[in-house]
């Protein structure tokens, strides 16, 4: 195989062209997203040169708490960026949320890198680091997804809410179709993507990896292996972020709080 094909600063000045064409048609469409377009872009290209020294730093210490620094800060910013997807208002949310995201994420990296991985070493940033960031990034949507519909849902049936608890339903019973709807609606990204990946899309693990060089095989492997660990964290960060939520709207004895 030949090694990859580095891109330079010209590469990269070509590469924000077509951002440029994009903002041009934005213009011309009369869209409105010229700033957003622009900002999103240079805040994209930063981000992404400093994660690029800061893990070529990480890479050159190899120790367990240089890379659970960067695990927890990508985890902090994740749990943020959910909340504020959700509602910045409600009280604790930020505290639900980071746990559902700690716990789904914490199971299924574990269960990756001790059972199926299983590196020299389990912190070996090679692997934990670009693993957990997809990890990290699949279950932030999935988690302000599910708590986002829950919570629109709660907020415009309460009558109905109420109703059931007036028939003699828990708190639980009588949220329980809103919540599965809920977490069904989050898991519909990554399951459209499972039905055509590898015929309509091909994957940012399996790309990465076959323009880096490595057989098609192993990385239709690697891409399989972090398909089915996004499944599984996402349906475990939004059962968990959907159960803290509607906790904060019924009172310890099934009555429907403000």
């Amino acid at each position: 195989m030949d090694n990859l094909i580095l891109l330079d600063t010209v590469d990269l000045v070509l590469c924000l062209g077509m951002i440029g064409i994009a903002i041009a048609l934005s213009v011309w469409q009369k869209l409105g997203l010229e700033k957003q377009l622009a900002y999103s872009a240079v805040r994209s290209l930063m981000q992404l040169i400093a994660i690029g020294y800061i893990l070529d730093i990480v890479f050159v210490i190899d120790d367990w708490w240089a890379v659970l620094i960067i695990l927890g800060v990508m985890l902090t910013i994740a749990s943020i960026v959910a909340r504020n997807r959700i509602d910045r208002q409600l009280k604790g949310l930020f505290s639900t949320v980071a746990l559902s995201l700690i716990a789904s994420s914490l199971f299924t990296l574990a269960y990756v890198i001790l059972l199926i991985v299983r590196p020299d070493q389990w912190y070996e940033p090679q692997y934990l680091i670009p693993l957990a960031g997809m990890v990290f990034g699949n279950t932030m949507n999935s988690a302000s997804l599910a708590g986002d519909r829950l919570l629109n849902s709660i907020n415009q049936n309460r009558l109905e809410i109420e109703t059931h608890l007036c028939l003699g339903a828990t708190s639980a019973q009588a949220i329980a179709s809103y919540r599965q709807e809920a977490i069904r609606t989050s898991l519909i990204p990554i399951l459209n993507n499972m039905v055509v990946v590898g015929l309509v899309s091909l994957p940012g693990m399996f790309t990465g990896q076959v323009l880096g060089g490595s057989d098609p095989l192993d990385a239709a492997s690697y891409q399989i292996l972090i398909l089915f660990a996004i499944v599984l964290a996402n349906l475990i960060a939004s059962v968990l972020v959907t159960e803290g939520i509607y906790r904060h709207f019924f009172s310890q004895d099934d009555r429907l709080i403000a």
